[in-house]
């Protein structure tokens, strides 16, 4: 008989949320592990003690990770989605018909708190992976990837001189209304004035001409009239911490860096950084091994190993993990040398030889772009008739080298690097740091920040971290090692009678042989 199912609503009915969500529910475990009541006591200190009560500050957190665990970026679409999940609702503490906070209530007490709130919360959940035997410490990878900010390229302003920055503004008042321009001009009056030097900017003009030139080879070709843009003559009104950088095969974008550690046993995230993305990986390589290393250690746990790409890549990186007790992985950059062709280094007496016997003294340290190199030069003498003066030297009275005043750093990282472990740290690196990023972007929300400012995009990339670590945690499962002793009594205890017994004689003719073959061995000892 067929049925037909009639719906009316009742007037009063039973119904629990925690009957209703299974056991083996994500949110429900979620709920279960992670305690944020630390939150209160921390979070004190940036509320008033009258007016309006404002939104729990451990409900605030949970509904942040909702948005990454979702992939969810937007607070008006988290909100939307919580309130059609009943494990989502069970995991915050509402019941199904509590009204949720407004989803500008988010934005604006992501403001209210600072940046130490989110990295607490991460070191909190970063100390239940270690409790769970998660993270091993010894060895971890470094890696940094742009992430997309809330701002536009269209919405770049030139940069001018200081005595011309009132009359470019005013113009950009009248133009605002017609072109696609910020509303509010957020950057400060420092970042408004151009500090390019005249030999930069000249770099940057025959860079234009050649972009011009070689536009339909590019991406975006049919825009003739495109420039190229640089953070030396161009900001962002709309987003002044974002910075313009680029990636092979990739366009042009205002990006931040996310710099993250990950360890290599079960590929925890164990730091995580948002920097500006105009500067080098080996800028802030110092920073991230100082916090980490903190962190680690408070945790009992010993670093020994560090793997990173040829980004990284300094003299003064490799001299400083050394100094600190670290050994790196670190590939050179393709820029090191190791000295001039047909030269050799003489260690002893700090100089170099040239292929006619003649000694290239060391005369001076000095700083050059921000890199310490040792300069050495011969005599006018000794080059003055030389045969290969013109190959060596061309029009010059003396031959000059300027190398790295680290080079026996690099020497032995390049050692290391070639070595057979080297090779293997060089798998276990892409094999650990890489995915995780690619998980960060794809399902965990840090395709893009949808906030404005850095300490904003730092608080997004502690978000998604916590997101990740925590599925990280709910998905392990402790490994036992398994003993034939072991397995031998569980059989025991779930075989019936019979086979107990069956097994019990087995066990009783291994026993003797073992013995017998003791005894054997003894004789033969003997004779």
């Amino acid at each position: 008989m067929q049925g037909k199912k009639d719906y009316q609503e009742k007037l009063f009915t039973s119904f629990r949320l925690s009957d209703r969500i299974p056991k083996e529910n994500f949110y429900r475990r979620l709920k279960e592990a992670l305690n944020l009541d630390f939150l209160y006591p921390l979070t004190h200190q940036f509320y008033g003690e009258s007016g309006q009560k404002s939104i729990d500050p451990v409900v605030y957190f949970k509904i942040c990770l909702v948005g990454y665990l979702e992939n969810i970026t937007t607070d008006r679409g988290v909100m939307d989605h919580c309130a059609m999940r009943l494990d989502i609702l069970y995991f915050l503490g509402y019941d199904v018909d509590e009204e949720l906070p407004w989803h500008s209530t988010i934005s604006r007490t992501r403001k209210l708190f600072n940046d130490d709130v989110f990295e607490e919360v991460f070191t909190r959940v970063f100390k239940l992976c270690v409790e769970a035997g998660l993270v091993s410490g010894h060895t971890q990878a470094i890696d940094s990837a742009p992430v997309k900010a809330n701002a536009s390229m269209d919405s770049l302003e030139l940069k001018v001189p200081a005595e011309d920055l009132e009359e470019h503004l005013s113009k950009l008042r009248v133009q605002s209304s017609r072109d696609r321009k910020a509303k509010e001009n957020k950057a400060p009056k420092e970042q408004q004035e151009i500090t390019a030097s005249k030999q930069e900017l000249q770099e940057i003009k025959s860079r234009n001409k050649r972009w011009s030139k070689d536009q339909d080879m590019k991406p975006g070709a049919k825009n003739k009239g495109s420039k190229y843009t640089s953070n030396k003559t161009h900001y962002s009104p709309t987003d002044p911490d974002a910075r313009i950088s680029v990636k092979p095969g990739k366009a042009r974008k205002l990006n931040y860096l996310c710099n993250i550690a990950v360890d290599t046993k079960a590929h925890v995230i164990t730091d995580v950084q948002a920097y500006h993305a105009d500067k080098k990986d080996t800028k802030y390589l110092k920073d991230t091994v100082t916090r980490l290393n903190r962190r680690l250690r408070r945790e009992g746990l010993i670093w020994e190993n560090l793997l990173a790409d040829a980004g990284y890549s300094s003299g003064e990186n490799y001299a400083y993990l050394e100094n600190k007790g670290l050994t790196p992985y670190i590939p050179p950059h393709g820029t090191y040398k190791g000295g001039p062709e047909g030269f050799q280094y003489f260690k002893e007496g700090n100089y170099w030889l040239c292929p006619q016997g003649k000694k290239v003294t060391f005369r001076k340290q000095k700083m050059e772009n921000g890199n310490l190199k040792d300069n050495y030069f011969t005599t006018r003498a000794d080059c003055k008739d030389c045969p290969i003066k013109k190959a060596c030297i061309g029009k010059s009275h003396e031959k000059r080298i300027n190398i790295t005043a680290f080079r026996e750093e690099y020497e032995r990282n390049i050692e290391r690097v070639k070595s057979r472990r080297g090779r293997y740290m060089k798998g276990k690196r892409q094999g650990t740091v890489e995915p995780v990023f690619g998980t960060l972007k794809e399902f965990l929300g840090l395709r893009k920040v949808n906030t404005i400012g850095i300490r904003q995009a730092n608080k997004c990339m502690h978000l998604a971290a916590i997101a990740y670590n925590l599925k990280k945690y709910l998905k392990f499962t402790t490994r036992k090692v398994k003993s034939g002793a072991n397995a031998l009594q569980k059989c025991q205890d779930a075989a019936p009678s019979i086979i107990k017994a069956e097994l019990m004689a087995f066990q009783a003719v291994l026993i003797l042989l073992f013995s017998s073959q003791k005894v054997f061995v003894n004789r033969a000892s003997l004779a």
